[in-house]
């Protein structure tokens, strides 16, 4: 797992999905069962960001390391976290909600998995589908995180505004210092802050509703959400999608039960599947029976054919390259062969953030390499790049340093 990777983070009430989600996108034996609190503490596993691999671009047979290369399309592996389900009042600890918070305390992107149909209720209770507004639980579950992020600054917001406002103490660092925790950066203060159209150089004259109204923008900008319409194949689940479709998230139309059965009939050989392909082909009928077969072609009339996908590969790639920006790198030493020095193609695919300048990543690979940088070398025009050079999506390199080259 690269060290500077981004965390992903699934949230969201009991019995909407969630841990049938993470399993479809890890595999990892998490319980999944029809009731609240299935989950109490958080699953953590390594799920898969998918991308087209350049090794089809250049005509050559790679060989993975850091990832896995299926047929030109490269898997690259992500931490994912399954918080436990949340339910109004979580932000005060009411059914160990400030504990399931913490366990997403360092996530960079949140997936929220909500039940589309409105069949569970508030509570993730079981109703009649259509019952519930999945509308509401995107809003419970906002309040909920940034009252969470409130108290965790409330702690020390008067001793701060004091400070900042009677010592012309910069507002920018004292909080970068006091959230750095929560994986909130120094920009995503600087943006809150332009956004809500406070004075960062008189915080005491901040109201109540202004604090609020600032850790509510911070949310929205140090954990980007998407929401996951989760059961999209239940009854009034694509009515519900549209009007989910209204809010200022990314909706993508899932259906994590046929993701799971789809990866585990993969595994098992019976089926051709790659995550987040529009469809399989069947390839060892005789060891399926008929319900099985059936059930295999419902899963590609109702969902594959009719969505494009099962939404969970689709929901992962929209956190990383949509809310993220990332992008997809490949270091290699022997420029002319695509090599490292054990002579292996396109060894690794790194994922980092859009504008990461070549020296930046080689620093991410090795200190060294990053302090002794003189230049690298982009594959396909075979030009000389100097530190500053921002690496593009796709990108091939080769770094030259005076202490290596990789």
């Amino acid at each position: 797992m690269q060290k500077y990777s981004r965390l992903l983070g699934i949230v969201g009430k009991p019995n909407v999905g969630k841990s049938t989600f993470f399993s479809a996108a890890t595999l990892a034996p998490a319980e999944i069962a029809n009731y609240p609190f299935t989950t109490i503490k958080p699953n953590r596993g390594v799920g898969y960001v998918r991308a087209p691999c350049v090794c089809r671009e250049f005509g050559v047979k790679d060989t993975p390391v850091n990832s896995i290369c299926l047929e030109g399309v490269r898997l690259i592996p992500i931490e994912m976290i399954d918080c436990a389900g949340l339910v109004p009042g979580a932000w005060q600890g009411r059914g160990l909600g400030n504990q399931f918070l913490d366990e997403i305390r360092k996530a960079d992107v949140l997936l929220h998995v909500v039940d589309a149909s409105g069949g569970t209720d508030a509570e993730g209770r079981p109703c009649r589908p259509g019952e519930h507004d999945p509308i509401e639980d995107v809003k419970f579950l906002e309040k909920e995180i940034t009252m969470w992020m409130a108290n965790i600054l409330k702690r020390d917001w008067p001793k701060i505004a004091r400070t900042v406002d009677a010592e012309a103490k910069d507002l920018l660092s004292m909080l970068e210092e006091r959230l750095s925790g929560l994986a909130i950066k120094r920009v995503h203060i600087f943006e809150a802050i332009k956004m809500t159209g406070l004075n960062p150089e008189k915080p005491m004259s901040w109201s109540e509703e202004d604090f609020i109204n600032f850790v509510d923008s911070l949310r929205r900008i140090s954990k980007p959400m998407l929401i996951v319409a989760n059961k999209i194949d239940a009854p009034k689940a694509e009515e519900n999608l549209e009007r989910l479709k209204q809010l200022d998230y990314p909706v993508i139309p899932c259906c994590a039960e046929a993701e799971l059965a789809l990866r585990r009939a993969a595994e098992k050989n019976l089926i051709e599947y790659r995550p987040g392909d529009c469809n399989f082909r069947i390839i060892n009928r005789d060891k399926l029976s008929e319900s099985q077969v059936r059930a295999l072609e419902a899963i590609r009339e109702k969902i594959l054919f009719k969505f494009g996908s099962t939404g969970v590969q689709d929901a992962i790639n929209t956190a990383y390259f949509k809310l993220l920006k990332m992008i997809v790198v490949y270091p290699v030493e022997n420029i002319e062969h695509l090599t490292d020095h054990q002579g292996r193609v396109l060894p690794d695919a790194y994922l980092v953030p859009y504008g990461t300048t070549a020296r930046e990543f080689a620093y991410l690979i090795h200190s060294e390499i990053g302090e002794s940088f003189i230049y690298a070398i982009e594959a396909r025009e075979r030009k000389r790049l100097g530190e500053n050079y921002v690496l593009k999506d796709g990108d091939v390199i080769s770094i030259v340093s005076a202490k290596k080259r990789t």
